[in-house]
């Protein structure tokens, strides 16, 4: 009742859920895998641990369910591209690590190496992918183990800004960049994953008395015309002298060649192929509504 999501019951399967402000407003962002024997694995991003903490002890119930922090104890070792799957099944011969044994937004228990790992077919960085949730103390075996079955693969270290491209171009969001209270999961382009059959959760009754009220912002992906450097969120979008909307987030997307931004703005400027202007560096560059999914790595045959 917490979550206006799907909330995965199957065992070995997770989802990305939202949970909502009393005003039916983004609250907060997770990833709940169900991992059996009435556990759920919650994962956020890591500057909404204490946020989240303290928002779900808050709402725990007096008796029956518990809540164990494991930041400290976890690390998280990421594989993506292509062959990641390949690698996974290289270094996890217990397992099996096929496309159809572990799908898209599945959780499984299992070994890399002799490192035992909580491993989920999910990333952040829009690839076919595997997050690896490990232990510390098996951290560096794990590692090792992944990066020597990887050198006939091609395998190469990716960082934080490649992975800010990735998310760019597949239209993932940040948590208190382009997840702000400010707005409902609606104006956030986040329908899908609001269940409305659900009897109850926190928020539902403000999301229905919103219904017949259009919207005050809509979230959306824009590309910019310039090509020396990238924007800033908190700079404004503009028709003429009218300022219509905010960059919430930008950057450059290398395999698409485009400079990106994520932003909201007024409604009947949100259709795809509106144009506009951006402000940056004293400047004025054009910009382009598109849609937020640029960049597919060969996504839907990675899942198949």
């Amino acid at each position: 009742s917490l979550s206006c999501s799907r909330v995965p019951r199957a065992e070995g399967r997770l989802a990305l859920t939202y949970f909502l402000t009393d005003s039916g407003n983004i609250m907060a962002e997770a990833t709940l895998a169900n991992i059996g024997a009435n556990k759920v694995w919650y994962g956020s991003a890591a500057a909404a641990e204490v946020h989240d903490w303290d928002w779900l002890s808050a709402r725990l119930p007096s008796s029956g369910v518990t809540l164990k922090k494991l930041t400290s104890d976890y690390t998280i070792l990421v594989i993506a591209g292509p062959k990641a799957r390949t690698l996974l099944a290289k270094t996890s011969p217990r397992t099996n690590c096929s496309a159809q044994a572990f799908p898209w937004l599945h959780v499984k228990e299992m070994f890399v190496g002799t490192a035992p790992v909580t491993a989920m077919c999910v990333s952040f960085s829009g690839e076919s992918a595997f997050e690896l949730h490990v232990k510390n103390e098996h951290a560096v075996n794990c590692f090792d183990t992944l990066w020597e079955a990887g050198a006939d693969l091609g395998i190469t270290p990716f960082g934080l800004y490649a992975t800010e491209s990735m998310r760019l171009e597949k239209g993932f969001r940040h948590w208190k960049g382009d997840l702000i209270t400010e707005f409902d999961p609606y104006e956030s382009n986040l329908a899908r994953f609001v269940k409305m059959d659900k009897s109850i959760f926190l928020g539902k009754s403000a999301l229905e008395a919103k219904s017949n009220s259009p919207p005050r912002r809509k979230f959306v992906t824009l590309t910019i015309d310039c090509d020396h450097a990238s924007a800033h969120a908190g700079e404004s979008l503009l028709v003429g002298e009218t300022v219509v909307g905010t960059v919430t987030s930008a950057g450059y997307g290398y395999r698409v060649e485009a400079n990106l931004a994520m932003a909201f703005v007024m409604p009947e400027h949100a259709e795809i192929g509106t144009q506009m202007e951006v402000s940056m560096l004293g400047q004025r560059f054009g910009a382009t509504v598109t849609e937020p999914c640029l960049y597919d790595p060969q996504h839907a045959r990675a899942r198949a």
